[in-house]
């Protein structure tokens, strides 16, 4: 079954709130095209949603507004890290909650704004959790769904379905500008098939099967999904947070 994980907060001595970074500023990086307070004739972001991925940022989206809390997020409220023009800071870290504020401290630097990240992947048991922090580059290049899913299936070929245990992980992060950090995590247990099924989701959606679905996380709607994925998960347990920081 899924379940939440523990919560881990950190603070950091609280300090006035920094104004976005100018567009004129001499270091490399975004143009005003990229300032959060450069949208002409449009809303002006209050989140920075620090992913990449364009299909994990609706996803987010959906969960934070489903929430209860963030019911009046609008499309307009969030920015993703491809429209803040940077590029995504080095993840060394050694945990996904590690990875998660790195990315999170990073935009949040750069945008002025509270910015949420999340670190997820795949552990699988007889691999002894791995890939885990390394899922989204198993087969080498990051972000190729394809080579990664494939190269897992290749991997378990031989592995019996009672021995198929594995389950997603994530560390949903907040950081804020005036210094507050706190990290949530998720957990989706289930077991690998050997086969992808299902057109929706991304990355190990469709060789996942939840506990107690006969589905794949790939066959479920993006309701179903979202109401008990690992990212669902940590970001409702989240959302209150992020609900407080954009009251400020």
């Amino acid at each position: 079954m899924s379940r939440a994980g523990t919560t881990r907060l950190s603070r950091v001595p609280r300090r006035s709130r920094p104004s976005p970074v100018p567009s004129t500023s001499p270091s490399p990086g975004p143009s005003t095209s990229s300032d959060p307070s450069h949208h002409p004739g449009g809303p002006v972001p209050r989140l920075v949603l620090a992913t990449h991925n364009v299909h994990k940022v609706g996803e987010l989206h959906a969960i934070l507004v489903g929430s209860g809390a963030l019911a009046d997020l609008g499309a307009g409220d969030v920015v993703g890290a491809d429209g803040l023009g940077v590029e995504a800071p080095v993840e060394d870290g050694l945990t996904f909650a590690d990875n998660a504020l790195i990315k999170a401290r990073a935009l949040c630097a750069v945008s002025g704004l509270p910015t949420v990240a999340d670190d997820s992947g795949l552990t699988v048991d007889v691999l002894g959790g791995a890939p885990g922090i390394f899922s989204a580059r198993w087969a080498g290049r990051h972000g190729d769904d394809r080579a990664n899913l494939h190269l897992l299936l290749d991997q378990l070929r031989d592995v019996r379905p009672e021995h198929r245990g594995a389950r997603f992980v994530c560390a949903a992060a907040l950081v804020t500008p005036w210094g507050t950090e706190h990290v949530e995590t998720g957990t989706l247990e289930g077991s690998l098939l050997t086969e992808p099924r299902g057109d929706g989701g991304f990355g190990y959606d469709p060789i996942l099967r939840p506990e107690g679905h006969d589905r794949t996380c790939a066959e479920l709607s993006a309701v179903e999904k979202n109401s008990i994925s690992h990212r669902g998960q940590a970001f409702r347990a989240l959302a209150p947070r992020i609900a407080d920081a954009l009251r400020r």
